[in-house]
């Protein structure tokens, strides 16, 4: 077991365990067929970028992308391909995936689309749907219960700034869930106690591998083992190699002298992510668009139970979206 020794002002912070691991390698294609999406003009607009839109969407705009977002229906079942910034649940009155599957459903002529699994609002990626209760109901215990064997059937891909050492592995980490006024923020908790984790601290656990670097930046595979808010992003901000586009962890990496360390959570004010002039340049982006970047977080990969046990795993697969193939563009890392 090897322990992640993460520099920090006046000595070391050590934040959970990362042992190397010699995984199987998986496969890291990306390619698989769906909609194209139309690019709108303007090459410096967030929109043409395929960012989200800074005034978000009319309720008619969410539907008709999510219907282009369609990749695949068999049975009960639907996947789409969630863009970056959309909740998929939230407070009543709120657009939101969920608010709008009955719209959804009717269009596509299904039964009524409940969410079996969706990544987080920022993150980008495979959408599961059913409209079959049970089926829905199978699906979700089914995921419950490989997460407990500690078999990953969600794959994400992340862009890194930085390169994760050692370039493969697990993290484990304790995290819990803190609210200032109506803002959450995930925090790690260092050895915590038994009354910490009644009171609602997680032990959470993420497999990664570094698949592909350059220019100071990775691509990585990202396996939960766990579910917790944020899980991915703050596992990636320990690491010091924070997720780009993330706008809300990054700012506890600091660097001092080209040495990056780790700030304390209750120090690091949330803000926008901050990029170096030399990553700047190879995105070509002013610091103000950097702040707009969108989390190059995405769900590109779920592993479904066959339809008997000794059948392999059904795999159901989400492309990149455009602007996380034209960052791994930019930085020179191969879309293998």
């Amino acid at each position: 077991m090897r322990t992640a020794r993460v520099p920090e002002m006046g000595g070391f912070r050590v934040w959970g365990r990362v042992s190397v691991v010699c995984a199987r390698p998986l496969h890291a294609g990306f390619g698989t067929r769906a909609r194209r999406q139309p690019q709108p003009r303007g090459p410096d607009a967030p929109e043409a970028r395929g960012w989200p839109r800074p005034g978000g969407r009319t309720r008619e705009e969410l539907l008709d992308e999510l219907r282009a977002a369609l990749l695949r229906r068999e049975g009960p079942l639907v996947t789409l391909n969630k863009p970056p910034g959309l909740p998929v649940s939230g407070k009543p009155g709120e657009l939101t995936l969920q608010s709008v599957l009955p719209e959804l459903s009717q269009a596509l002529g299904t039964g009524e689309l409940q969410v079996v699994q969706a990544p987080g609002k920022e993150s980008s990626g495979l959408v599961l749907l059913s409209s079959c209760p049970q089926t829905a109901s199978h699906l979700q215990k089914y995921f419950i219960c490989s997460k407990k064997a500690q078999r990953p059937t969600a794959t994400y891909y992340a862009i890194t700034d930085g390169i994760p050492t050692p370039p493969e592995g697990k993290i484990c980490v304790s995290l819990t869930l803190t609210y200032t006024g109506d803002v959450s923020r995930v925090v790690p908790v260092k050895s915590p106690s038994r009354k910490n984790i009644v009171e609602g601290v997680r032990r959470t656990l993420s497999l990664f591998r570094v698949v592909a670097a350059g220019s100071g930046c990775a691509l990585v595979q990202l396996q939960p083992l766990t579910a917790f808010p944020s899980q991915l992003q703050v596992h990636m901000m320990l690491q010091l190699c924070p997720v780009l586009g993330d706008h809300t962890y990054a700012s506890q990496v600091g660097t001092v002298l080209g040495q990056r360390f780790l700030l304390p959570a209750e120090n690091a004010t949330p803000r926008r992510q901050v990029l170096g002039e030399a990553l700047l340049h190879l995105l070509r982006l002013t610091p103000s668009q950097a702040a707009q970047l969108p989390l190059h977080l995405h769900l590109h990969r779920l592993l479904l139970p066959g339809t008997s046990h000794r059948d392999a795993p059904l795999e159901l697969l989400a492309p990149l979206p455009p602007y996380f193939s034209r960052t791994l563009q930019s930085l020179g890392i191969p879309q293998q």
